[in-house]
């Protein structure tokens, strides 16, 4: 059914996504106005350059498809409401999520409210590859993305449920491919630019340099399973579960040249422990236990056989859900799980239908022998 023209804010990135779905929507019969966010202030040139970039690249899009185009600097929620909040998980040696908390707090709050108070908005737009139903009286139901190999629905599990009421996802039912072609044989000047990689709104760029501007060093052993120590780490916030570059570990006699992988933190002996493998049994968890889970749906029964995700791109994993006293789940896994990681998000699904999800809390080892720690890291509700 055809919708009913409205006004709607549609958020121009500069990139090629974002740029179809304002086409999308001009072509619709909707009032379409352009919406530039500036969430991230850097001395940096080269980033400084690169938003300029961006910049003129929304510019020229609104231009092309005669809308009107407006910027707005959410610079300080960034910080204040996504990036301090990611610092203060690394440091107590979580891996957070920020593209999951800069949908939650900017694009599907602080953006929302903008798009209401400023142009009075019926309801704003995105470039995301996800879709949107309604499966009760309850309110809209997130559905995947038609092309699972861009589907951002994972990202999406932190929004709030009524801000789903006002959100348009025009590309939802598209792959990348036709929405390339699309821009191109509209003439849109950003057609073949290449896509965005790097954490939201932060870009492309050596991530770990960058964290060390906000992060002290605070160096310790890399141990190996039998305690031998091979080398020093930087310190536990710049390493992840299951990482295997930027170890700077040589070749050892004892243990042959196999490849070596960040298995767990020992924060009291801020040791880095690491084992060779990529699928070493240190490395497996049986189940992962979140803090209080984030619904967009019905709390599902007890025992209910769902299928989740702990990292985006990941093929569905399934399991069977329980609750805990608060509020948040245990997912165990049919088989264990790869590298499931404290602060990374567990979202569930119940076939193309997006749950929710909520930050992992605590990872379950497998059937590993005697694990040199348990992975629980108390998760900071958010």
């Amino acid at each position: 059914m055809t919708e009913s023209p409205k006004r709607i804010v549609v958020g121009l990135s500069g990139g090629v996504d974002s740029a179809v779905a304002a086409l999308r929507l001009v072509r619709a019969g909707h009032e379409v106005i352009g919406l530039f966010m500036k969430n991230w202030e850097d001395d940096d040139t080269l980033m400084q350059c690169s938003a300029e970039d961006d910049i003129a690249a929304a510019v020229e899009v609104a231009e092309h498809l005669g809308i009107p185009i407006r910027r707005v600097n959410f610079a300080v929620h960034y910080r204040r409401e996504v990036f301090e909040q990611a610092l203060r998980e690394l440091r107590a040696g979580r891996t957070p999520n920020p593209d999951i908390l800069c949908n939650r707090h900017i694009k599907f709050d602080r953006f929302l409210h903008h798009a209401r108070e400023q142009f009075a908005a019926d309801a704003v737009a995105t470039g995301h590859y996800a879709r949107l139903g309604r499966a009760s009286d309850d309110g809209p139901a997130l559905l995947r993305g038609f092309d699972p190999d861009k589907d951002q629905s994972y990202f999406l599990a932190g929004v709030s449920r009524t801000a789903l009421d006002t959100v348009r996802f025009p590309l939802g039912d598209s792959t990348k491919e036709t929405i390339r072609e699309e821009a191109r044989s509209a003439g849109l000047p950003n057609f073949d630019r290449p896509d965005s990689t790097g954490i939201c709104f932060i870009g492309e760029r050596d991530f770990t340099r960058f964290l060390q501007r906000y992060i002290d060093l605070d160096p310790g052993p890399i141990l190996t399973e039998d305690g031998r120590e091979i080398g020093r780490h930087q310190g536990l916030a710049f390493y992840t579960l299951g990482q295997r570059r930027g170890l700077g570990i040589g070749g050892d006699p004892d243990h042959g040249a196999a490849p070596w992988y960040v298995a767990d933190k020992d924060a009291h002996r801020n040791a880095l422990l690491v084992v060779q493998g990529h699928d070493h049994p240190w490395l497996q968890s049986a189940a992962v236990e979140t803090g209080p889970f984030h619904w967009l749906a019905p709390i599902p029964a007890e025992g209910a056989r769902l299928q989740a995700q702990v990292r985006y791109r990941q093929r569905p994993r399934a399991g069977a859900v329980a609750h805990t006293d608060d509020g948040g789940v245990l997912f165990r896994f049919d088989e264990p799980q790869r590298a499931a990681t404290p602060g990374q998000y567990l979202v569930l699904y119940d076939d193309d239908q997006c749950l929710g999800g909520a930050a992992i809390a605590a990872a379950h080892p497998a059937d590993r022998g005697n694990p040199p720690t348990l992975q629980t890291h108390p998760t900071e509700v958010v």
